[in-house]
């Protein structure tokens, strides 16, 4: 992926930022267009330099516009250039009719789009449909998404894929599944979660030259997470310097969740890990993890040493829905320590609809669905709204994961987009929250330890790809990796 600013937009805060850069600065719309058609041609033949024949298919707005200024381009270059027309391109209006009439002068054609006919071509733009996708494709669009797809060609998207939503990143029916997208002006926040990673390609931004204080105009409170530097350590230092984690899980037959988060804390740079586990698992469980301090626990007064000792406390993995889970839980809550609840651990909010300033849930999209009442579907369709929602109800940190995680403060919601599909495997989310514990040990905020523990923990799962390739891959491979990227 080329370097991307760190603003995110919803599609209305974009129409905002086009207006100020057209009507206050007086940047023809025209103009902004061309700029646009020149991004997306200038990427196309540094991507493909090789290619001869272009195929732009053209829908009804803007976007078809923008792909009427590709076509000119590919033409005076000497290509060819064959553009399907999804509606009569004479019924285009404003800009973008006049970016078609500018192709007609330089002795352009169009062919009505025919999903019968096969396309020939060595790429394809796709300029269907813009961000202002409200509803499912449907009909003679959807057609033509459907050939853009089983043509086999590489394919270029102009500002979205078109059929994904700008604002959600949902498939709105169907939508093209594009090899590179360039967008531009805003990046889009939809671009950046859930389904779009399978549809947008290499992301490519181009702020089509307007200026900076367009954007000052318009206030983002969503954003890409950047990877920020731990704090260098002193030589002279001790463990007790870095914190102290409290993992509590492992009911019976679960203990590796508990082991595994456990690790991912000490990998992350903890200083102290302590385990409270059920009595059955504590004598075994560190066993080729020395490291680690198992304790077996029955009660909450058992518990209590630990919760005094401890700086930082993990609920849920492996912890199960028994009267022991519910007890350690609720002793938990009550420590008044900073708190990491995952897994088995978020049952007990959903049920009891308590609010903590000082905890960070991390729910994937089916717990997510059981702390608001939703189904996953529901979660799925607006991740965004979703995030904010579990923030808003829970208090806190609320860590969405999967492809694009989210992370909601109660003052913005950032998106990490390290990690792979190899991670959809039983224990990623135990190490990410024994990953995140360890950092608010070593100081850093909820927020700053939730994003950057998603960040580190995404990236330790990249990095064991390039060794493991992503089929097979183990939440307990990304231990060493997490050593390698927490120490760069």
């Amino acid at each position: 992926m080329s370097t991307l600013p760190t603003a995110l937009y919803t599609v209305t805060q974009i129409r905002e930022l086009e207006r100020i850069a057209i009507q206050d600065l007086g940047i023809p719309g025209l103009e902004l267009m061309r700029r646009a058609g020149e991004a997306v041609f200038r990427q196309l033949r540094e991507l493909w330099p090789e290619a001869g024949r272009i195929a732009v298919f053209c829908g009804a707005g803007n976007n078809a516009g923008d792909g009427y200024v590709v076509a000119t381009l590919a033409l005076q270059a000497g290509l060819s250039v064959t553009v399907y027309s999804v509606v009569a391109p004479e019924n285009l209006a404003g800009d973008a009719l006049l970016a078609y009439q500018a192709y007609l002068g330089v002795d352009g054609s169009v062919e009505p789009f025919d999903f019968e006919q096969p396309v020939v071509a060595d790429i394809v733009v796709d300029a269907l449909l813009g961000t202002g996708l409200n509803k499912p494709v449907a009909s003679v669009m959807a057609q033509a998404v459907r050939v853009i797809n089983t043509s086999r060609f590489p394919v270029i998207a102009v500002d979205i894929p078109s059929g994904l939503n700008a604002d959600t990143g949902t498939v709105m029916g169907c939508a093209v599944a594009a090899d590179c997208t360039v967008t531009f002006i805003g990046l889009k926040q939809g671009l950046f979660t859930g389904q779009a990673a399978d549809y947008c390609g290499e992301i490519i931004y181009d702020g089509l030259a307007v200026p900076d204080t367009v954007f000052d105009e318009v206030l983002s409170v969503t954003y890409r997470v950047n990877r920020l530097p731990l704090l260098p350590r002193l030589r002279y230092s001790h463990k007790g310097h870095y914190g102290h984690v409290l993992v509590i899980g492992g009911e019976q037959g679960y203990s590796g969740a508990a082991r595994l988060a456990g690790e991912g804390a000490l990998r992350i740079g903890a200083g102290l890990v302590s385990i409270a586990t059920r009595k059955e698992h504590a004598g075994v469980m560190n066993v080729g993890r020395p490291e680690l301090m198992c304790y077996g626990i029955e009660n909450a007064g058992q518990l209590t040493p630990l919760l005094d000792k401890a700086s930082v406390i993990v609920v849920g993995p492996g912890l199960g829905r028994s009267a022991w889970a519910k007890e350690l839980f609720i002793a938990a809550v009550s420590a008044g320590k900073p708190l990491v609840v995952d897994a088995d651990g978020l049952c007990f909010p959903a049920n009891a609809r308590i609010k903590n300033p000082e905890w960070i849930l991390t729910p994937h999209p089916g717990e997510a669905a059981r702390l608001l009442h939703l189904s996953t579907a529901e979660i799925e369709r607006d991740r965004f709204d979703a995030v904010a929602a579990i923030q808003a109800r829970y208090d806190g940190v609320a860590v969405l994961k999967g492809s694009g995680t989210l992370i909601a403060s109660d003052q913005d919601i950032a998106v990490s987009n390290t990690g792979n599909p190899g991670m959809a495997s039983g224990g990623m989310g135990d190490v990410l929250s024994g990953v995140i514990a360890g950092l608010v040990a070593q100081g850093l905020s909820l927020k700053e330890a939730a994003q950057q523990g998603v960040y580190l923990h995404g990236l330790a799962g990249d990095r064991a790809t390039e060794h493991y390739g992503e089929r097979g891959l183990l939440a307990s491979d990304l231990m060493f990796f997490l050593s390698q990227v927490v120490a760069e």
